[in-house]
């Protein structure tokens, strides 16, 4: 019995093989699969005790959470407040969310992001060393679902506006914006010193590797003062580390407001699912929600440290896809407009991790993330006008792209940028303003042939 357990164990668990046809983005980590499941697999080099490690981790990353009390205790305490009751469900598959495809459809992989706008310099200050100012009714985020007795905070709406933008060959190209409505506050009005920012969940491969990355390795990409006067003037945020109990340098998030993925992902249980941990013990109720202070709790912490760290083990090992077509001659083509418009300035190609003890499948890995993890002004646009530590209302750490060319066979949608209002790479392309309004304008000033070499390149990634 227990050699058949072992055999099917084995098979399950087989390494993935990765062919050579392409540039493994990921290094040995990468995979082959492009199906809807690429986004799902466990890096390639990983060893067979660990994958048994990654498959308790990606049980509690796609399994849903319950109400306490219950029987299944190792997954109650949901809520009180919450806004869906599992991570899968805003990272489908592992890959990108989407916005609301339909006027009654709920907004699961949609994140309000909410705070006071700073109006002093005292504020300013504060803003800078705890990251926002929380509404006091609402605190910093939007819930939308609530356990029986409590009131979820507000519903909410999108509603688009739409613009054009004219190309050199008179292709006419419509980009929209997502305009953000909450009805039934159940708390209170809000006022004009609220601030909103919508946010989209983004794909999860390649996490480990990019917090493998040493700070001197994105510090030497830096250029706060511009000082090679390119325009381009990439900046870290400083955020708080809950558990070194200082500020550190910003990796994760649209704004790079959280310092490491175990810290994310603790964020991410409290501030989405409502489960507590040891990083973030309190229940996420605010003073005025006392239906939500007296619910019951599912346990103190709601998540322990260690199934905390089998899934921030599960969401740092997801492995990542291999190149597709790298040969073609329009994939080559595009990779050379994409340096030529400077969109390499900030999408930084390569790195080679650092030796680190105990992860060797992260160590020594010749990587193409297509990111320098830095913050960039993005120009009004793309503004959400929400300062978060040191990041101001325009700029957005630059996202990887590896990955990218899979978004619609992994997630079923193409919903790109940081609220999703892209629906293609061109859209997203077009958005750019800022610090990437040169590399923007040479897209509308390319030929059709160009542009399209470009878009194969991006599909290839």
């Amino acid at each position: 019995m227990w050699g058949l357990l072992f055999f099917f164990l084995s098979v399950l668990f087989l390494p993935v093989k990765v062919y050579s046809f392409g540039v493994n983005s990921g290094g040995a980590t990468s995979v082959s699969k492009t199906n809807n499941d690429a986004f799902s697999l466990p890096a390639a080099n990983l060893s067979f005790e660990r994958r048994l490690d990654f498959s308790v981790g990606n049980s509690f990353f796609r399994n849903p959470w319950v109400i306490a009390p219950s029987a299944t205790t190792a997954r109650d305490g949901l809520g009180p407040l919450f806004n869906t009751n599992g991570c899968q469900n805003c990272h489908i598959r592992d890959g990108r969310g989407h916005l609301p495809q339909a006027a009654d459809d709920n907004a699961v992989s949609l994140l309000v992001r909410m705070s006071i706008r700073p109006h002093s310099a005292e504020q300013e200050q504060r803003v800078l060393r705890h990251g926002v100012i929380p509404h006091p009714l609402y605190g910093d985020q939007i819930q939308d679902f609530a356990v029986p007795g409590v009131d979820a905070e507000a519903q909410i709406h999108i509603t688009y506006q739409t613009q054009t933008v004219t190309l050199a060959d008179g292709s006419v190209v419509t980009l929209r914006k997502p305009h953000l409505t909450l009805s039934q506050l159940a708390y209170g009005a809000l006022d004009d010193d609220v601030v909103y920012s919508l946010r989209m969940a983004p794909p999860m491969i390649g996490l480990g590797l990019l917090e493998a990355l040493n700070d001197e390795q994105i510090e030497q990409l830096a250029d706060p003062q511009d000082e090679n006067n390119d325009g381009i003037s990439g900046r870290s945020n400083r955020v708080w580390d809950v558990e070194q109990q200082k500020l550190v340098r910003g990796r994760f998030g649209w704004k790079a407001e959280q310092p490491s993925l175990k810290q994310q992902n603790a964020a991410a249980f409290n501030g989405d699912i409502g489960i507590t941990s040891s990083l973030f013990p309190a229940e996420n109720c605010r003073a005025a929600q006392q239906a939500c202070l007296d619910a019951p709790s599912g346990g103190k912490p709601e998540l322990s440290d260690k199934l905390l760290d089998s899934v921030t083990f599960y969401t740092g090992n997801l492995g990542v896809p291999a190149r597709r077509n790298v040969d073609d001659p329009q994939v080559k083509r595009g990779e050379a407009v994409f340096v030529e418009a400077g969109c390499g300035d900030c999408h930084h190609v390569a790195f080679t991790t650092p030796t680190l003890p105990g992860r060797p499948q992260h160590s020594a890995q010749t990587i193409h993330p297509y990111t320098d993890m830095l913050l960039h002004d993005m120009g009004p646009g793309l503004a959400d006008d929400r300062a978060v530590f040191a990041a101001s209302g325009s700029e957005w750490r630059t996202p990887p792209l590896w990955g990218i060319g899979l978004t619609k066979t992994v997630s079923g949608f193409e919903h790109y940028l940081h609220d999703g209002r892209a629906e293609s790479l061109l859209e997203a392309v077009l958005w750019h303003g800022g610090e990437a309004k040169q590399s923007r304008d040479y897209i509308v000033r390319a030929q059709r042939t160009e542009r399209e070499a470009l878009l194969a390149f991006l599909r290839s990634l």
